[in-house]
């Protein structure tokens, strides 16, 4: 049966190396059952629902992933876009978690439309690479001053905007050595350092009685108080088009270069060669709306799947392993909820280290390049939103390009984002 779904013999590889492969991605992702329950339940959210929604989202992205597109790639609620889920769209700018379940639900219909349709491939051919680098290390920043100021390590501060927390707290010192702990384990190459750092820091609390213990297994929480409550009506308010836009956006970057980052890892696209890049596209656009419905943040492909095509995972299999061990999480709820913030900021700031390595990849000798992909990243933490940071990005970069006399630098993609932008700005309030 495995065969002749997923054409093991074809990939040159073996159902016992699948299943350690999905094995080592699910431990490597898995984080996401803690993290995504702590940032979205600061909107309202009920955190026992979000757990079985996150757990339902990610095994229900990957299973598509595995029998669609037979691929070796996890999906779950991605961070960044949960962090702006719950921290820019409700808590800045006000509106309910509904209308941004809606919103959500709004993005993942136009992004598998742009899939469909092949505007998304002329969208990614559009954006300036030092973009999209200073994206994803914006977004690296953004998680980073989230997880500091959960842990308490960064506190707000009248003099001077934010400042050093009291480090001799219970909680920055617990956060400190998570991350720590992650850090070590991560570089030795440990499976599932993230995953044992978040562990590793909870247990720690309980036996210093700062946190308590919930239980182990139990039945899966009801998911009725986020399922189906999404408000598509409200997210249509003129306020939440450009978190649309933004959701979209991110979406198109952050989830098509990480299929093509680990499907090019694992040689599942090579040239002259027929790939199913489409389906997997398409898989992973259609978890979006899927994940909304249930009552979570944008479904992503997983860049930590990485770690699976490097213990031999080469088909779907791989990640219909993920999807069957996402399930299997459904019954840990009690341990979910035992997890203080203080153990899941580490998670958020190791994440956010990564995510800023990707700075590397900006052409800092061409200022016209260097000087928006500086704004984008920097705008994102000191102005506590991505949507902002990707709004001083594109409209630098286009205005910086033109001024200069560099129009033919400028795609007509990244064209039509800037000039979204400003409408945003000129004629939409906060």
């Amino acid at each position: 049966m495995f065969e002749r779904l997923f054409r093991l013999n074809e990939h040159n590889t073996s159902v016992r190396t699948e299943l350690v492969a999905g094995l080592t991605t699910f431990l490597t992702m898995s984080y996401i059952i803690f993290v995504n329950p702590d940032i979205l339940s600061t909107t309202g959210m009920d955190r026992d629902a979000v757990f079985v929604a996150t757990c339902l989202a990610a095994a229900l992205g990957s299973a598509v992933m595995a029998l669609v597109a037979n691929w070796p790639i996890g999906m779950a609620p991605g961070m960044g876009l949960n962090a702006f889920f719950a921290f820019t769209v409700v808590a800045a700018l006000g509106f309910t978690w509904q209308q941004a379940l809606g919103a959500v639900f709004i993005s993942g219909v136009i992004f598998v439309l742009l899939t469909v349709t092949g505007v998304r491939s002329w969208l990614i051919a559009g954006i300036p690479h030092s973009l999209r680098s200073a994206i994803a290390a914006g977004i690296g920043l953004f998680l980073g001053i989230i997880a500091l100021k959960s842990a308490g390590i960064v506190v707000d501060n009248p003099a001077t905007l934010v400042g050093l927390g009291d480090l001799k707290q219970t909680g920055p010192l617990l956060a400190i050595l998570g991350f720590f702990v992650i850090a070590v384990l991560d570089a030795l190459r440990v499976k599932g350092a993230i995953l044992i750092g978040i562990l590793a820091v909870t247990v720690l609390s309980w036996i210093l009685g700062v946190s308590q213990f919930q239980g182990l297994v139990s039945a899966p929480p009801s998911i009725l108080p986020t399922f189906l409550q999404l408000d598509i009506v409200g997210a249509l308010h003129g306020g939440l088009l450009h978190v649309i836009l933004v959701f979209v956006l991110v979406e198109v970057f952050d989830a098509t270069g990480t299929l093509i980052g680990v499907a090019k890892r694992a040689k599942l696209i090579e040239e002259g060669k027929p790939s199913r890049l489409g389906r997997a596209l398409l898989a992973d656009s259609t978890a979006i709306v899927a994940g909304s419905m249930l009552g979570t943040s944008s479904t992503t492909a997983y860049v930590e799947s990485a770690s699976g095509v490097q213990a031999g995972g080469r088909t779907g299999l791989t990640a219909l392993v993920v999807a069957v061990l996402f399930l299997a999480a459904l019954f840990i709820a009690p341990l979910a909820g035992s997890v203080p913030s203080y153990a899941t900021a580490p998670a958020l700031l190791y994440v956010a280290c990564l995510m800023i390595r990707e700075l590397i990849d900006v052409e800092w000798e061409d200022l016209t390049d260097a000087a928006p992909a500086a704004l984008t990243a920097l705008a994102m933490p000191f102005t506590y939103s991505i949507a902002n940071g990707l709004a001083f990005g594109f409209v630098s970069y286009v205005v910086l390009k033109a001024a200069t006399g560099r129009w033919r630098d400028i795609h007509p993609a990244t064209l039509l984002v800037a000039i979204l932008f400003v409408v945003r700005f000129a004629f939409f309030a906060e």
